[in-house]
């Protein structure tokens, strides 16, 4: 039985939420990897709507186990509000349903505040953060100064922790002008909280090592997309982890031999929220196009998404880095209707042309796409469930897709609905 990673391939928003919950059907535990709640993700069950940013997709299904794991940075206020907002909708999480790695970083109303702070300093530089302190808080856990989850547990060693913290911090905030903060307020804020969090905090290694020898499916969830990753994305204009696969091993402290299959969800077209380059990006009737009819609005922070073509050239640059075994092609019905539809299979800059994209953000921001461009279809696929009810352009489509990326498509989502999925390979039976 596999254990299978999901992954983004481009910079997020790809519909992983609803190929998680799909797979965690076949799965016993969901465990998320990195990232924090800066990146949200919609299921649709029965006609009920789950929006989630910092759980587990696979929560929401009796029975399943879900972990958050160490590479995770965990805003405990946040938390809470998610767990008693999806209880109002019926869904209990108990101690015994979800679990949080004991060596997780937390993100505290610091980390938040910093953030926007520089942000707002930034200008035109910004990298458009959704200030929710993620990068902060990774930098403190590099920088070995960050308060843990396991440190809720005795809030008696919590002061002078605190107190190591506010030296980085409140240097930081001189700098910039600002108040220096209060380690009384802080270590307050923490005791209040901590009693709601610490019957989830567990050794999560330990956990998932003892499902494993019970011959028990794991699966692994990322957020955002690898193209936003902090080595491999484009830098600077990416989050503050690492997104590739092999993050869910470090992330949740297992081995890389447990990773047995690594799903790259991939939308037929491209969007990208925030700043950065975005070489397919069309500021045109087309883009606009594609955001109307995908919805295209971040799930955290409700900012429209901008959207363009499919990049063959970068998902085939994201399936080499993130070692991606096949790819879960969703969205495929926001483009019925399209006359016609175009691919990027490079790019040009001047004389020079590339197969990939550089890592050099000056390029990134010169180089223009090189297109083919492929017969649209009229016909609906909105719904499909089988090849045999695909319109014969929207398969040459996802076949011409394969073979630019140089990778299969395993799942073929035709709408937001779960079951509204073609299964070409199952990555559990991989």
């Amino acid at each position: 039985m596999a254990n299978v990673v999901v992954v983004g391939s481009q910079w997020g928003d790809e519909g992983k939420g609803k190929i998680v919950d799909w797979l965690s059907e076949r799965a016993d535990i969901v465990a998320r990897f990195q990232g924090g709640h800066n990146a949200g993700h919609t299921l649709v069950i029965d006609g009920k709507v789950y929006k989630l940013s910092l759980l587990p997709s696979g929560v929401v299904r009796e029975g399943k186990l879900a972990v958050i794991g160490n590479g995770v940075v965990v805003d405990p206020w946040a938390l809470i509000s998610e767990i008693e907002t999806i209880a109002e909708q019926g869904v209990l999480i108990t101690s015994e349903r979800l679990s949080i790695a004991e060596n997780a970083t937390l993100i505290l109303p610091l980390h938040q505040e910093l953030d926007a702070l520089r942000e707002k300093a930034a200008g035109k530089g910004k990298i458009g953060t959704t200030k929710r302190g993620i990068g902060p808080a990774y930098e403190d856990k590099v920088g070995r100064r960050a308060i843990r989850a396991l440190d809720l547990i005795n809030t008696d060693n919590l002061p002078a922790k605190i107190d190591r913290l506010l030296a980085h911090h409140n240097t930081l905030r001189r700098g910039m002008g600002e108040p220096e903060l209060d380690a009384a307020k802080v270590l307050s804020e923490l005791v209040e909280v901590a009693p709601k969090i610490t019957p989830f905090v567990k050794p999560v290694w330990k956990l998932l090592d003892n499902q494993r020898r019970k011959g028990k499916r794991i699966l692994f969830e990322g957020a955002q997309g690898v193209l936003l990753d902090v080595d491999h994305g484009t830098y600077p204009f990416v989050t503050s982890s690492n997104t590739v696969a092999a993050q869910a091993a470090s992330g949740c402290g297992v081995g890389p031999t447990l990773i047995d299959y690594v799903l790259g969800i991939t939308k037929a077209y491209t969007t990208r929220v925030g700043m950065g380059p975005f070489p397919t990006e069309l500021d045109c009737e087309n883009g606009k196009r594609l955001g109307e009819r995908g919805h295209e609005f971040g799930t955290v922070t409700g900012r429209q998404r901008r959207c363009g073509w499919f990049d063959a050239c970068l998902v085939r640059q994201t399936i080499k880095v993130a070692g991606i075994t096949g790819i879960a092609l969703t969205k495929l019905d926001v483009l019925d209707g399209f006359s016609e539809l175009k691919i990027c299979v490079g790019y040009k800059m001047g004389d020079q042309e590339f197969d990939h994209l550089p890592a050099s953000e000056d390029i990134q921001c010169a180089i223009e796409p090189i297109y083919e461009t492929l017969d649209g279809w009229s016909e609906s696929t909105a719904g499909a469930r089988s090849w045999a009810e695909l319109p014969a352009n929207a398969i040459k489509y996802v076949r011409r897709v394969e073979e630019l990326i140089e990778a299969p498509v395993a799942l073929l989502s035709t709408s937001p609905e779960r079951d509204d999925t073609i299964l070409v390979q199952d990555p559990f039976e991989d």
